[in-house]
């Protein structure tokens, strides 16, 4: 068996049915970032533990999370609140931490589900992310908006998907979240572009999807005309015509995000820092009408 951990921070739209999902397993940790609604109280009233920590970083709250949270398997499993876990991927996870190879992770892709319909062509499916793992082999730690996990040891890949649903919580919910996550990308593109580099090994010959398409990011930073190539690669190179309506609503969206990020790179080398006016001296002097 193998724990499961939920990350939520104000999922009261999704915490039941994600709960839910996961019920497969013994044991199910709710890590909340003090939600501001019912999450807690939904969270609550099913038989799982639930922690509170205030948020600083995906990457932080994460290795935060796994150090002092303590489980009663070695292996864990990291499900957000609007992912669900599916009996098959449970199933394979079991047998997988079953077998006595020395992985120490697997990694796990993602079903992107847009519009009520899954977004096969235009998400780089598969996108892997590691989701099953060794407790004490892995931690993580911050890249843009996001994480990026540092795994003690060989890791491999498993068959089924989970369905992560975008935009459960509406529209609105989605542009909010992706405007906070346009600044933190803002900063890491600078930071990438002072002191990164582009591994073309990785790129072109990567052991993995992961590492390609890590790569591939990293090249992305440094091409002019980011909103429209990004357009481009989904909807025409990827395929992403192929998804329909929502296809298209989907890559418009996410050239759009590539746009806003633009803008704030523009804005923090361009943009001064605004100065407080000066207070007042305590000895000036006034002049009294006559």
């Amino acid at each position: 068996m193998f724990s499961i951990y939920i990350l939520t921070h104000n999922e009261q739209i999704d915490i039941a049915a994600c709960i839910e999902s996961a019920m497969l397993s013994d044991e199910i940790i709710v890590v909340d970032s003090m939600s501001s609604d019912r999450t807690v109280e939904i969270a609550r009233q099913y038989p799982v533990q639930v922690v509170q920590h205030p948020f600083e970083s995906h990457g932080k709250q994460r290795t935060w999370m796994l150090q002092e949270i303590p489980t009663q398997h070695e292996w864990v499993y990291i499900l957000e609140a609007d992912e669900r876990m599916t009996p098959e991927l449970f199933q394979e996870c079991l047998d997988a931490i079953a077998n006595p190879d020395e992985l120490r992770g697997y990694y796990i892709a993602e079903r992107v589900m847009f519009m009520n319909q899954w977004i096969r062509y235009s998400t780089q499916y598969p996108r892997y992310q590691l989701r099953l793992f060794r407790k004490d082999k892995v931690w993580f730690t911050d890249y843009g908006h996001t994480e990026r996990e540092v795994c003690d040891g060989p890791t491999g890949f498993l068959k089924e998907t989970y369905p992560h649903y975008t935009s459960s919580k509406g529209l609105s919910r989605w542009l909010d979240k992706h405007n906070r996550y346009s600044s933190d990308e803002a900063q890491e593109t600078l930071r990438q572009l002072q002191k990164g580099e582009v591994s073309w090994n990785n790129l072109f010959f990567g052991r993995s999807e992961v590492e390609k398409r890590r790569a591939l990011k990293d090249l992305s930073l440094r091409l002019p005309f980011r909103p429209l190539l990004r357009f481009i690669y989904m909807y025409l190179m990827l395929g992403g015509i192929l998804d329909g309506r929502a296809g298209f609503a989907w890559c418009t969206l996410q050239a759009f995000y590539e746009y806003l990020i633009l803008l704030k790179v523009w804005e923090l080398q361009n943009m001064p820092t605004p100065e407080l006016d000066p207070q007042p001296t305590s000895n000036a002097t006034t002049s009294n009408p006559s």
